[in-house]
């Protein structure tokens, strides 16, 4: 058996200590730390020392929203390929959303993605249900059956697709409140929203592309909260991106009711702008907004109203990105940018330190998906998950070397800050100096 002693490392960005891994948990943290004599009576231990020189050392990394896309997608990503990126941005687990070919809308298909999750070793994946059957937002899935499966879904979502039929989502938020689920829903008015192409304002008016209005995204969010206060449930917010949002669930918050939302790294960052390039790379939904509505989001992950930062990792091939802009598919790769975003957009600018960076990107979303094992303190007992971070590092995002199966992201040639060098699974190490296992 191999111990891992990790050196010199900033726990959560504060004073440097020393970490020892004695398989799958940390065994002490401190200063000075040795293993020598550390192992159990009569056994032998080989010990592996990492050199961190002051890197962050974090709880790894937990995303409540990722599109693997296998069953059905494997030209895009599949679970092998989505888990290796995850380790190589310092995600120890991540939630696989339903839109997949056939949907995850029954039990045997959430046990397959289960079951390819366990088997890839670099990442614990935990499928999420659809809510409705086809993701067609008529009659609700077999909630209780994936929940009971092997799988133990415990968020249900039709990302993609709005849940619009009132009637559906509160029967969705009665049904998951009996065994502590919680519904996720993306807030998107599809009346509203018939042939948009991104946000609506003066740049879309100028541009000639159909507008994405804010209300489309507010008005569903209004009713969804009055919903889960009335039922007693809980609902939490994907992709939340406008001002107007912000304000909807701090409201929602104030009141006591049971809302929880997201924040995605790209709408931290980027804004409508980009679209004046009519690059596709830029085409995402929810669109990118004002810059207004960009630091709104700032603001409210580091006051807290937005509970927690998920990628929406959405993997594409070349063919469906690489076409005009009406043509193009929306989504973004970010498993393997989404911590150096955060990095510049709220550490670097002092919004936020790296223990609430490891609040919003770790221990909140386990809390949320209630998944055991991730998220917890980096502290003896505990288990070894983990991920090691270069912050002095900047350099040039180069698509060409991400372990996900496809390359659509829109900070190609971008200088951003950090970068993950390590990370362990359970103690395994599945990143060792930037490098996959």
């Amino acid at each position: 058996m191999s111990k891992i002693l990790i050196r010199g490392a900033k726990v959560l960005g504060g004073e440097a200590q020393d970490v020892l891994i004695d398989g799958e948990v940390i065994e002490a943290v401190g200063t000075g730390l040795s293993a020598e004599g550390a192992g159990r009576a009569g056994g032998a231990h080989d010990v592996v020392c990492v050199e961190a020189d002051g890197k962050v050392l974090l709880p790894g990394l937990v995303d409540l929203h990722t599109h693997l896309r296998e069953p059905g997608r494997e030209d895009s990503e599949t679970v092998l390929t989505g888990t290796r990126a995850a380790a190589s941005g310092g995600y120890t687990a991540v939630f696989a959303m339903a839109n997949t070919f056939p949907v995850a809308d029954t039990a045997g298909v959430v046990e397959q993605v289960y079951r390819l999750g366990q088997e890839s070793g670099y990442c614990d994946v935990q499928p999420i249900g659809a809510v409705t059957v086809g993701l067609e937002g008529r009659k609700l899935a077999e909630l209780g059956a994936m929940h009971e499966s092997a799988a133990g879904v415990t968020v249900f979502s039709d990302d993609g697709k709005c849940v619009d039929d009132a009637v559906i989502m509160r029967r969705a938020l009665e049904y998951v409140k009996a065994f502590g689920g919680v519904v996720a829903q993306h807030a998107q008015e599809p009346r509203l929203t018939e042939g948009a192409q991104m946000n609506e304002g003066v740049v879309s008016a100028q541009l000639g592309l159909g507008g994405w209005p804010a209300v489309a995204e507010e008005s569903i969010i209004a009713r969804d909260v009055l919903l889960a206060e009335h039922v007693g449930s809980r609902v939490h917010i994907c992709h939340l991106s406008t001002a107007g949002s912000v304000e909807i669930v701090r409201w929602a918050k104030s009141r006591g009711i049971d809302v929880t939302a997201e924040v995605t790294p790209h709408h931290l960052l980027l804004t409508e702008e980009l679209v004046r390039t009519y690059n596709p790379v830029f085409k995402v939904n929810p669109p990118l907004r004002t810059e207004r509505d960009v630091y709104a989001l700032r603001e409210a992950l580091a006051d807290g109203t937005i509970d927690i930062v998920a990628t929406d990792h959405a993997p594409h091939p070349h063919e469906d990105k690489d076409c005009e802009w009406a043509a193009a598919a929306m989504g973004m790769v970010g498993l393997e940018t989404a911590l150096s975003v955060v990095q510049e957009t709220m550490v670097d600018t002092g919004l936020l330190d790296w223990a609430q960076v490891a609040d919003r990107m770790s221990v909140k979303p386990a809390q949320i998906g209630r998944t055991k094992g991730h998220g917890r303190p980096v502290s003896a007992g505990e288990p070894a998950n983990l991920t090691l971070v270069d912050t002095a590092y900047r350099g040039s995002v180069d698509p060409a070397g991400f372990a996900s199966r496809s390359r659509n992201t829109p900070y190609e040639g971008r200088e951003l800050p950090g970068r993950v060098t390590h990370t362990w699974l359970r103690g395994k190490a599945t990143l060792v100096d930037g490098k996959l296992t």
